[in-house]
């Protein structure tokens, strides 16, 4: 298991809602990121979230697909995202989706943590990639 770590920007734009999401706590919204550092990219993915009736309580879903590098193998990935908050006290499991990894990172598997530091936001990515096959053996 290999780790990597660097930092990402985020923009998120909030989908206006309708009907029964409208009247509740429920939401969706875009994200677009570029993660600098051990790993190099960009993803797009897709957020579902509610909130819950105390402040910092709710939970989200999300699915982002990365596109980029890790330990300098080029293709793109897919990471699943599940979180709750419960007052402030968060839980939070970020994995790749098997089998999702396209070019050089087929095979990628992992889990990734994230935080928020001084609003800098932080990834530490644990994965292993299988070892590269050289054709000419």
């Amino acid at each position: 298991m290999q780790i990597a770590t660097g930092a990402f920007d985020v923009k998120t734009l909030a989908e206006p809602l309708c009907g029964v999401a409208a009247q509740t706590a429920l939401g969706r919204m875009s994200i677009d990121k570029v993660y600098r550092g051990a790993m190099e990219g960009t993803s797009q993915g897709e957020m579902l979230f509610a909130m819950g009736a105390v402040k910092g309580s709710g939970g989200y879903v999300a699915m982002e697909r990365v596109t980029g590098t890790v330990d300098g193998r080029s293709g793109s990935f897919a990471l699943q995202h599940s979180g709750t908050m419960a007052s402030g006290t968060q839980t939070l499991s970020i994995i790749v989706v098997p089998d999702s990894g396209t070019k050089e990172l087929v095979g990628l598997t992992g889990s990734m943590n994230i935080s928020t530091v001084d609003g800098v936001h932080r990834y530490e990515f644990q994965y292993t990639l299988v070892p590269e096959v050289n054709e000419f053996v």
